[in-house]
């Protein structure tokens, strides 16, 4: 029964991350195509603002008044539905796409597709408990098969065509393949085992449910530090779902590099960075240990400036080496910024404020940090880009790598190094 508890939650994670997979590394190439290409920042950016607010809206109503497996449920269809719809507006509206509908479609999608990838882990997180298995020895087996299947999702839209030989991930198909993972994910919930509610809990407000109550670790001054630049580096953290494969494609229109396995299937070349993130998240517990969350922090900024400058300096033909380079560092630069810096607030925080000290770190980089950073991120490629006589997208990227930099840069002069641990607790 336990085996056959732990293949259910498998699933359930493999076709949660395969919903994203299908459009987060892919649709900034079809804002392009369809004539959106300045305003993929909006979108990647909504992403954030929605990650500010409605996780903990859901969480809330999770914890007290629906089963959380069929709260997944039915977000995943109200999402996979918004996609869908956002789909056939595209079919139907060829070269003739607008904003103004396309845009509150997809951002209906993700507010309810974000607050799921927290109810997913807390479902599974129950499930497992329920079941007399150890979350943290078996989640993490159980999790990684989400990146399986976002891996699998982004390659699926890579390589399948439409009837005009054009790759999904080109088109407005790829919202149906995310859509329609949804509607199916929807119908699964219902046969998960249920996670009951507890009426009688405490209420909890959305302001503390926001992290309100971890401010008080701003009286730290080392912590402080730590957030302000967390929400720093967060600026990066979508920049490269944005924009890698508009970059990447673009060479399908320099004849040098027209005809180059990697120019025509660059989600097949970023499905790199998600292999490599599996493999970062097992050198996390090891790096800790040796090097302390400064210079672990430390590395993850200076894999940035490399994941971005790569960008600059390489091309799908003899430079294809500094691409796949540049997806093997994004493993380092994403996992030992978000995962050690998880850790460190976990051990800093005392137990009385732990859920609203991740929540804090959550809104300082993938809301705040990550909001900033794409609408930022948009402004330069639109400058080098999109809006200059002579398209230029090295200086792009170049200015994405002198950033984290700075950033690095500053870091080591302000953050004071708080040892390996253990760490003393904030109240």
């Amino acid at each position: 029964m336990n085996k056959a508890v732990r293949i259910r939650l498998i699933l359930m994670n493999f076709l949660q991350w395969a919903v994203w997979g299908a459009y987060l590394t892919s649709m900034g190439s079809y804002l392009v195509t369809a004539g959106l290409a300045e305003k993929i920042g909006l979108f990647y950016a909504m992403q954030g603002i929605v990650s500010m607010f409605m996780p903990a809206i859901i969480g809330i109503i999770a914890d007290k008044y629906i089963p959380a497996q069929r709260l997944l449920g039915f977000c995943h269809l109200i999402a996979g539905a918004a996609m869908i719809a956002a789909g056939y507006y595209g079919l139907n509206a060829g070269s003739d796409v607008r904003f103004g509908i396309l845009f509150p479609l997809y951002s209906l999608s993700v507010a309810f597709y974000m607050p799921t990838i927290a109810l997913s882990n807390s479902v599974a997180f129950r499930v497992l408990g329920k079941n007399g298995f150890d979350t943290v020895k078996d989640f993490p087996p159980v999790r990684v098969f989400g990146t399986v299947g976002f891996i699998c999702s982004m390659l699926f839209v890579n390589f399948m065509t439409d009837g005009a030989g054009v790759q999904f991930q080109h088109t407005y198909n790829q919202f149906f393949v995310s859509g329609v993972i949804g509607v199916l994910l929807f119908l699964y919930c219902f046969t998960l085992p249920a996670c009951p509610v507890n009426r009688q809990q405490e209420s909890q407000s959305i302001a503390d449910a926001l992290g309100a109550k971890a401010f008080r670790l701003f009286k730290d001054r080392g912590m402080a530090t730590f957030f302000i630049f967390s929400m720093l580096l967060g600026v990066a953290l979508q920049i490269t779902n944005g924009f890698a494969n508009p970059f990447i494609s673009h060479f399908k229109e320099v004849p040098e590099f027209a005809g180059t396995w990697g120019a025509k299937n660059a989600n097949a070349l970023i499905s790199i960075s998600q292999m490599s993130e599996t493999l970062g998240i097992l050198l996390i517990p090891v790096a800790m240990k040796f090097f302390g969350i400064k210079r672990v922090m430390l590395i993850a900024m200076i894999a940035w400036v490399f994941r971005f400058g790569l960008f600059g300096l390489g091309d799908p033909g003899s430079g294809v080496w500094m691409f796949v380079l540049s997806m093997i560092v994004y493993g380092v630069a994403f996992d030992f910024f978000n995962i050690s810096g998880a850790l460190y607030v976990e051990q800093r925080s005392s137990d009385a404020i732990k859920s609203s000290a991740q929540g804090l770190f959550m809104l300082m980089t993938n809301g705040i940090g990550a909001t900033i950073g794409t609408l930022s991120a948009q402004a330069v490629v639109n400058h080098f880009v999109y809006e200059a006589a002579v398209p230029n997208w090295s200086a792009a990227w170049f200015v994405f790598a002198g950033y984290a930099l700075v950033v690095a840069v500053l870091f080591a002069i302000c953050f004071k190094n708080p040892g390996k641990g253990p760490y003393s607790k904030i109240a």
